[in-house]
């Protein structure tokens, strides 16, 4: 390698901006570097960056149970030791990194990551990765480490950074912090997880239960807000308004009470209101007796200002746009991300800071310049008028190093973007008008509040009107004219005036009949800023000091917790409502009966930071921050392990279907719908069935429908012992073994009434078009659509199609729209639930007729991204999300396989594998066929061939666990068909 003849220091930043940045600022005094495919280098530095984290922790092998074998005999996992695992996506980036430390002209090197925990702990991870594992633990390199602390990213601030740089004794309460954080994550979710997972799934399947210190406490503030709501009790209330004639003209006016005060104290009726009135009877005496009457008037006029809110982090950012836009926050944050990483046309934006460092002012003047001479017609007048005017001037508000953490707040760059869609277009003016209005001037109004009274009735009537827009004139608001229910008289509007001394007459008056509403449900936004500013529901001062600032989770994590939660199926997104679903409520019964509710509290979060942030000064040892975390840990599994009574106390329903068996009321309890006898409170007949089948939990309506009807379905979300998702209907079928009901799983086996030649009738339904294979109709048919001449009817007994499509594909439910717009025009609208069985993350496709195959195939939305070159001209690695959707159409349409694999090299490119021709096995020919050519690991060739089954739909209808052979699987199984656990034992003559 060139120039590794002297000695030079390694530069470590957290993204390749910041390298660039950085490189920018050192070439003036340092001298020009020369840019190579991963670094930048002269006679003194080496620069390169990582892209945030590279390395994460993990338990030992010996420890990592996997998931389906998950019980308490194997908890608590308290590994001795973490092991460093590289992460998948970004292997080559950390080897070119680990590379540039062990040089043997690099002798020492400065940690450039972001200033802040995570920074401290991107670097600190990489370090230990290239030092190795040596005795029991993983080493630094040994070279010296010092540390640049950057608030701040203009040119002369870096410079300075490099002349103060921090020695690696004054960062090691930070780093013992960050490590001790994320070793502290692992415990408690993996421990809580698999407690949870082991104590659902005692009466056997596999019943998934996540928690976690973030996302636990996150669903816990949806469940208490839903069981509010449930517990409202609508009461109705009165308001009186009236309209009163003055000489200029009518005005509006409603009722108040000025003697009211707020009720206090845990009893308090947080309904009671100064101008509500609780008797229907007392509400129109009060409108009686002052229609028609004169009223004497008392007004009061004052001017008051409005500032324009403070510039974006992340949270406001993603809370405005879900409530101006309905974008989702992650949605959001992908959004932001593409301006910052693609376009260059935000900065960095997963910040929790709303202000700027207080050398960058000129910056910003640049910014406000480049923004004025745009093109962009709707911005470029308003940046205008600031630099005229004189807008642009130091403010503590929007310029404050104290405020300013890892990353400051979200502003437009000096590039002005161009080929941007629609909804990025959305975000970045969204950001600019706060860019601009923060500098504006604020907005002046005259608010006057006129009281009306009649005889010893009082009237409030409340006006506002704009005097000067301010920052509102950036929004194109120059009156205050669309405030919410103006025209209520309470809300403020423009005023007809009134003379000083003038009466006034009560022209009409109405006694308005309304009702309590219970507390609305969380959006996204408002569950953004709950979890934000979480640490207001902690009662201990010192707690809640130490979470003030950081919330439930960070800006950059927030979103990926409430999408895991929806993953998860805690909860469900309706419009734009979040609401908990039966398991979210079967989670914190159990926390609360087993007495482990720390884990849904944000007291955690509290007493964790507030620990740290003592560690982080020196305070408190990591051994024993960590000490305390294992304890805590071992005493969570231990009261899940020891727990011995039947069921959990908790809030439970009684359904209003009664028992098949005998008539008796069937009670919910913590596991099961149970028939309680006539009486409801006795053993009954002994009728019970699971609330949660294969992990997927009943929602009330769910099985009050089961009960009545015998059947429901098909629903999704079920999952096998080995932890696959499968589809299924439920059923109850009376045994006559038993004498009683019992709940089975229904998986639509069509091919029973095929085999025995028992007739389908198909009067009674609607065709959803033509069968693509031979014209005949397209019908619903179990869980399929099916071509009527595909199974037995009158006009056609013996079939002669093979025409199926299923009715939930991937967990994708397939609408009878969408499959009569296949049989139509070939393929479905872009369909947004599939999840692959291999990844478990959710891809976007169309479902086409690929008529080579001649069956439904997946096609997927041209990139609207160009793919990038490397250095060899090559394009370069695709985006994780793309790739997964590849190899979902990959095995998803067998027939194109063939294609895919003609460019061995690229898809060597695309994925370095983990197993080399030294370490892997040969599969036969046969194999081959079915996985593909190469090397592979045992456990490799399994996962492979499930994905190959399920893409296929190999498994039997009527039992999951076996799996029916074609002609590729017969010339390796030997068999028409296997069941699921022959198959390892099947693959070893396969596999040289």
């Amino acid at each position: 390698m060139k120039n590794e003849g002297s000695a030079k220091t390694l530069v470590i930043a957290e993204k390749p901006s910041v390298a660039q940045d950085i490189v920018r600022a050192l070439t003036p005094v340092a001298g020009k570097f020369e840019k190579h495919d991963d670094h930048f280098e002269n006679d003194q530095y080496v620069v390169t960056s990582a892209v945030g984290h590279l390395v994460e922790i993990a338990a030992p092998e010996e420890f990592d149970v996997k998931r389906g074998k998950w019980s308490f005999a194997h908890l608590p996992v308290l590994p001795p030791y973490f092991e460093l695992k590289p992460i998948d996506k970004t292997k080559s980036r950390l080897s070119a990194v680990v590379r540039l430390a062990k040089r043997k002209d690099v002798t020492q090197l400065i940690n450039a990551c972001d200033a802040g925990r995570e920074g401290e702990l991107i670097f600190r991870l990489i370090e230990q990765y290239a030092g190795g594992f040596k005795g029991g633990a993983y080493q630094t390199l040994g070279k010296p480490v010092q540390r640049l602390w950057l608030q701040s990213m203009t040119p002369a601030a870096i410079r300075d950074g490099f002349e103060h740089l921090r020695s690696d004794a004054q960062m090691q309460g930070l780093a013992d912090a960050a490590r001790s954080r994320s070793e502290a994550d692992w415990m408690v979710g993996i421990n809580g997880t698999r407690a949870m997972t082991a104590f659902n799934s005692r009466d056997g399947g596999f019943f998934l239960t996540t928690v976690g210190r973030v996302q636990t406490p996150t669903l816990s503030i949806v469940v208490e807000r839903e069981e509010k709501i449930r517990a409202h009790r609508s009461r109705d209330y009165w308001e009186i308004h009236g309209a009163f004639l003055a000489e200029a003209g009518e005005y509006p006016g409603k009722w108040f009470d000025p003697a009211f005060k707020k009720p206090t104290g845990d009893d308090a009726d947080p309904e009671q209101r100064a101008d509500r009135v609780w008797s229907q009877r007392e509400a129109l005496a009060i409108a009686d007796a002052v229609r028609g009457k004169a009223a004497s008037v008392t007004e009061e006029s004052k001017p008051t200002t409005q500032a324009s809110g403070l510039l974006y982090d992340l949270t406001s950012l993603q809370r405005e746009a879900n409530g101006r836009f309905g974008f989702s926050a992650k949605t959001t944050l992908q959004l932001a991300q593409s301006l910052y990483e693609r376009h260059k046309a935000l900065t960095y934006p997963r910040t929790d800071s709303r202000a700027l460092p207080e050398d960058y002012l000129p910056t910003v003047k640049q910014t406000f310049e480049m923004l004025a001479g745009s093109s962009m017609k709707h911005l470029a007048p308003h940046a205008l008028t600031a630099l005229n005017s004189g807008y642009i001037r130091p403010s503590k508000r929007i310029f404050d190093n104290s405020k300013v953490s890892d990353h400051f707040a979200i502003i437009p760059t000096l590039q002005a973007p161009s080929g941007l869609s629609e909804a990025e277009q959305k975000l970045y003016d969204l950001v600019v008008r706060r860019f601009l209005a923060v500098f504006f001037p604020s907005a002046e109004f005259m608010v006057t509040t006129r009281i009306s009274k009649v005889l010893n009735h009082h009237f409030k009537t409340e006006g506002k009107v704009l005097v000067k827009p301010g920052w509102m004139a950036v929004y194109g608001k120059e009156a205050a004219e669309d405030v919410v229910d103006a025209k209520e008289g309470d809300k403020g509007q423009n005023l007809v005036p009134v003379r000083e001394g003038e009466t006034v007459r009560t022209e009409s008056v109405e006694a308005r009949g309304l009702k309590t509403k219970p507390p609305a449900r969380y959006s996204e936004a408002t569950l953004l800023g709950a979890m934000e500013g979480a640490g207001k529901l902690v009662d201990d001062d010192e707690l809640r000091e130490a979470m003030q600032e950081k919330g439930l989770g960070t800006p950059a994590t927030r979103a990926a917790i409430i999408e895991g939660l929806l993953t998860e199926k805690y909860m469900f997104r309706e419009g734009r409502e979040i609401i908990p679903t039966a398991k979210a409520f079967q989670l914190m019964t159990l926390l609360r009966g087993l007495g482990v509710e720390e884990l849904s509290k944000p007291e955690l979060t509290g007493e964790w930071e507030y620990k740290l942030a003592q560690m982080e000064h020196g305070k408190l040892s990591r051994a024993a921050f960590m000490g305390e975390i294992a304890a805590m840990t071992e005493r969570m599994v231990k009261k899940a392990k020891e727990y011995d009574r039947d069921t959990i106390p908790g809030n439970y329903a009684t359904l209003s279907t009664p028992c098949p068996n005998c008539g008796g009321v069937v009670k919910e309890n913590y596991r099961r719908y149970a028939c309680t006898g006539a009486d409801g409170n006795s053993e009954g007949c002994g009728f019970s069935f699971g609330k949660s089948p294969a992990g997927r939990t009943f929602e009330p309506d769910e099985s009050e429908l089961l009960l009545k009807d015998k059947k429901i379905g098909p629903l999704d979300g079920f999952r096998s012992k080995a932890g696959w998702p499968f589809v299924a209907e439920i059923v109850l079928k009376y045994s006559e073994d038993d004498k009683n009901w019992k709940l089975e799983f229904d998986f639509g086996d069509d091919k029973k009434g095929e085999e025995s030649g028992e007739i389908v009738d198909f009067s009674a339904s609607e065709s959803l078009g033509a069968c693509p294979k031979c014209g005949g109709a397209v019908h619903e048919h179990g869980s399929n659509y099916v071509c009527i001449r595909s199974v037995p009817t009158e006009q056609q007994p013996t079939p002669t199609c093979d025409f199926k499509s299923g009715k939930i594909i991937l967990q994708q439910p397939v609408a009878r729209e969408q499959m009569s717009k296949l049989l139509e025009t070939g393929k479905t609208d872009l369909l947004d639930k599939f999840v692959s069985m291999r990844t478990r993350r959710a891809f976007k496709a169309f479902l086409a007729w690929d008529k080579e195959a001649g069956k439904v195939n997946f096609e997927f939305a041209p990139s609207k991204f160009p793919p990038r070159k490397t250095a060899s001209g090559a394009p370069a690695k695709g985006a994780p999300a793309k790739k997964a959707a590849a190899k979902v159409a990959a095995k998803a349409a067998p027939a194109k396989k063939a294609a895919a694999k003609k460019t061995p090299a690229v898809k060597a490119a695309k994925a370095p594998r983990k197993t080399t021709a030294a370490t892997g096995k040969q599969p036969s020919a046969a194999l081959a066929a079915v996985i593909g050519e190469g090397a592979v690991s045992r456990p490799e060739v399994v996962k492979k061939l499930w994905d190959y089954i399920k893409a296929n739909g190999l498994q039997d209808a009527g039992d999951k666990r076996r799996v029916n052979a074609d002609a590729k699987l017969a010339a390796v199984f030997g068999k028409p068909q296997v069941t699921m656990f022959e198959i390892a034992g099947l693959l070893s003559p396969h596999l040289n």
